[in-house]
């Protein structure tokens, strides 16, 4: 078979665990945005248990919707229902639970979605390992910073009381740390702001 291009193999990596070669893409991730109508990125929403990112999180990607925005949300319980059931609360856990979440957030985005992502994610390196792997600009981190005591007495799945009894070890904001972002693009405050306007307050940042 003919091919007039050139190799559309690359050695990227020498570190990997295979010997996996690179494949490029005819059409790139630009070309796809272009077709969208759109500009991609990574909406990160990190915080306590009970801090209301799911809540916002649906809501930021209910008002896309609305816009004829093309997006899709990615919500940490619901992916420990499947991509990441075999992962428990430890650390080194959390941390793989974090970097396939990134990765999957960087394969929607390049496909031209505006990606949602709801996640505990207590380590800044966690975190910072994600945005590392976007572009500029891409990675929008929103830190939904409502107070411990406010989302210990919202409680709405009992976590915090079975974390109290110590029933559940490794609880963030318990037993476990939780690390603020030390500059995120956006910090909320569910107990202060409405649903709808902390939804609106991210909605006002991004350059779609």
């Amino acid at each position: 078979m003919k091919n007039d291009d050139k190799s559309p193999y690359e050695i990227k990596s020498t570190e990997l665990a295979s010997a996996a070669v690179w494949h490029n893409m005819k059409i790139t991730p630009a070309q796809r945005a272009a077709l969208l109508q759109q500009k991609p990125c990574c909406i990160w929403l990190t915080g306590l248990s009970g801090a209301g990112k799911s809540t916002i999180a649906n809501a930021l990607d209910a008002l896309l919707h609305s816009q004829g925005k093309k997006s899709f949300l990615l919500d940490g319980d619901n992916l420990r229902h499947g991509l990441n059931k075999d992962l428990g609360m430890s650390e080194t856990d959390r941390a793989e639970n974090i970097r396939r979440v990134g990765e999957v957030a960087k394969l929607l985005v390049d496909a031209g979605l505006i990606v949602v992502c709801a996640f505990i994610s207590p380590y800044r390196r966690d975190r910072q390992m994600v945005r590392s792997i976007f572009g500029h600009g891409n990675f929008i981190e929103v830190f939904v910073d409502t107070p411990l005591n406010v989302c210990e007495s919202r409680d709405p799945k009992g976590l915090y009381k079975k974390a109290r009894q110590g029933i559940l070890k490794n609880f963030t904001g318990i037993s476990d740390p939780y690390e603020a972002p030390q500059s995120p693009e956006l910090t909320i405050d569910t107990s202060r702001y409405s649903v709808e306007e902390c939804t609106t307050q991210i909605f006002k940042i991004l350059s779609l």
